[in-house]
């Protein structure tokens, strides 16, 4: 590092003490950016629910805020989550016809992936991420300033451009949409393990009635094959035809390939491979009764490999 200065110096006019100086606030900015890398990051994933564009989203905004004239910038974090926040609103609006086979789900992800640098407690559950599809973009900012990061509505209002009672009012029509759904749980549920080594087994046998016992009546099942995979339906609801279309998919297609057990975005998941590839991931969204209520089925070969 020494040298590389020096060097610099020996090409410029600047003095040895300035040049300290510059280094040091180059350090401090540095160090800024990767200390709230992972802040910004889980801002635009929760908007989006796609992690590989949030990373993309994020660094566009840093590099345009290296560029920037920055005399104007009171608060340097307010400022680059509020450049966050609504570009992620303007990707959604951009994005909000999907061109897929099945039904779009987020992209799931994994903490226990080194390479996830999302904050686990402000990251929501995946049915959460599945139903704020619903929302329109900028109640789904709403929804999430408040929820995980605990802003008040003058701060919404704030980064968001828009009234204190609109703020307030977005995040009515939100929660009216969103069942009441936890956004992060406190704890795992101890259930799921038990939950979903009787579903892999159920499933493995093909055994309709086992696998009814673990549904709820209203029970449903979505399923995302990307641009590439045709899905055999892209919604299914009620026990007997959720159960029914589960064996015979597992016949067909999940038949002697191998398994692990999983957790994506705090919830239980069954996940098959082929080899070293994963072929299909079921997220499983599991009711207090210890009921299955909603199950995400993921072919999507992008989002497979992306979690893998």
């Amino acid at each position: 590092m020494l040298t590389v200065r020096v060097h610099f110096i020996k090409k410029s006019n600047i003095s040895e003490k300035n040049c300290h100086v510059l280094f040091i606030k180059f350090v401090f900015k540095r160090n800024i950016m990767q200390e709230n890398y992972s802040k910004l990051l889980t801002y635009a994933y929760n908007i989006t629910g796609s992690y590989e564009d949030s990373q993309d989203l994020v660094q566009d905004v840093i590099e345009k805020y290296i560029s920037l004239d920055k005399s104007g910038v009171r608060n340097e974090i307010n400022y680059l989550i509020k450049s966050t926040v609504n570009h992620a609103i303007n990707f959604k609006n951009r994005h909000s016809k999907k061109m897929i086979y099945g039904e779009w789900l987020p992209e799931p992800l994994s903490f226990d992936n080194a390479e996830n640098k999302l904050i686990k407690e402000q990251t929501a559950r995946y049915t959460l991420l599945v139903l704020l599809e619903k929302l329109n973009p900028k109640e789904r900012a709403v929804y999430i300033l408040k929820e995980a990061f605990d802003y008040s509505h003058q701060e919404i209002a704030e980064t968001l451009d828009i009234s204190i009672d609109n703020s307030r009012q977005l995040l009515s029509r939100a929660g009216k949409q969103l069942q009441n759904i936890k956004y992060a749980p406190d704890t795992a549920d101890s259930n799921a393990p038990d939950i979903l080594h009787r579903y892999q087994k159920a499933l493995s046998e093909g055994n309709i009635p086992m696998i009814e016992e673990l549904l709820r009546d209203d029970i449903r099942l979505s399923a995302d094959g990307g641009k590439r995979i045709r899905v055999i339906k892209a919604v299914e609801t009620g026990k007997p035809a959720t159960a029914s279309l589960l064996a015979y998919v597992q016949q067909q297609f999940l038949s002697g390939k191998s398994f692990t057990f999983n957790v994506f975005n705090h919830q239980p998941a069954l996940c098959f491979w082929q080899g070293e590839r994963m072929y299909n991931c079921h997220i499983l969204d599991i009711d207090e009764h210890g009921l299955i209520r909603e199950i995400y089925s993921i072919v999507d070969p992008e989002k497979l490999k992306r979690i893998n």
